[in-house]
């Protein structure tokens, strides 16, 4: 096997393993919490809708792109391509869309009541965010449905032109006016809902800010609290997406250049996009008290019959 194929072909296997694995113990943690507590706040909703949007990514992309790597060909039939490629557009789509739902639920929630009408408008927040979600899929759903009517199998033969060549899959536009225009769209939706999440999350650095500043006689002697902690979490977030989007969006732009689009260009991409689906489950076990607790919980566990079978073989 060549050398940049292995190095590509280990390099989707880690962030695919492990992008995998991270978000199925978030989403285990909160399915615990479930169970234990019967309802979960609306952050911890939204963390999970997230969480699970990763997930579904990785296994619909990174997993059929890996194994196409290391050599397995005629994965998928055309209507397999058809499914697999329409869920894959729906969340990655919806992995923006909640990010920036996040962030502005945040945002209205730590807002100050301005009147009766805004205190009332936060009242209803958390009944919110189950049909917000609904009209997220709903939106993704039409705007995606482009992608299963353009997906194929791979043919033996040359990729045509307008063709994203997948690996395991083709997405053939036919001509340039659909192929840009899908671009377009898909774009536009993209830095709509980034540009939203990045101000509604300066407004919480703003509101944080604010708020420092008239209790920073009691914090100092503490070295910051839960406000600098909040702050750093949200610019944590924010950075980790934008970075990524940018990266996606600049291939994705110069992609819609050109004619035919180069393998390794797509792989970038792919590998760029699917990056915070593989880092955010890390970043929410480690943000997340909830979640971290739960997750040290089930080591404890599993640590304990060990010791557990020690003591006795000592006895």
């Amino acid at each position: 096997m060549d050398l940049c194929v292995t190095i590509k072909g280990v390099s989707f296997l880690l962030q695919t393993g492990l992008g995998i694995m991270g978000n199925a113990v978030v989403l285990a943690a909160y399915v615990n919490m479930v169970l234990t507590e019967s309802k979960l706040q609306p952050v911890d909703m939204i963390l999970c809708h997230l969480t699970f949007a990763n997930l579904m990514l990785l296994l619909t992309r990174c997993v059929p792109l890996t194994m196409t790597v290391f050599g397995l060909k005629d994965l998928l039939t055309d209507p397999g391509c058809k499914v697999v490629i329409y869920v894959y557009r729906i969340t990655r789509s919806l992995s923006v869309c909640i990010t920036c739902m996040l962030s502005v639920f945040q945002a209205a929630t730590i807002s100050p009541a301005a009147g009766p009408r805004m205190s009332k408008v936060k009242t209803h927040l958390p009944s919110l965010v189950v049909p917000t979600f609904v009209f997220l899929w709903l939106l993704n759903m039409a705007i995606c449905i482009a992608a299963p009517l353009f997906s194929y199998a791979p043919r033996n033969g040359t990729v045509p032109a307008f063709t994203l060549n997948l690996g395991f899959c083709h997405v053939n536009f036919q001509d340039s006016l659909s192929y840009v225009i899908n671009g377009v769209a898909v774009s536009g939706r993209d830095f709509a809902f980034v540009g939203l999440m990045l101000g509604s999350s300066g407004y919480i650095l703003v509101l944080l800010h604010q708020h420092s500043r008239k209790v920073r006689a009691i914090r100092r002697s503490k070295g910051g609290g839960a406000e600098t902690r909040a702050a750093k979490t949200v610019i944590t977030l924010v950075v980790l997406y934008v970075v990524f989007f940018g990266i996606d969006n600049v291939i994705w732009i110069s992609m819609l250049t050109v004619v035919k689009v180069s393998p390794v260009l797509n792989d970038m991409r792919v590998f760029f996009s699917s990056s915070f689906a593989f880092l955010s489950p890390y970043f929410i076990i480690s943000s997340n008290k909830k979640v971290k607790a739960r997750v040290m919980c089930a080591s404890a566990e599993q640590e304990q019959p060990a010791d557990t079978r020690d003591s006795k073989d000592k006895v």
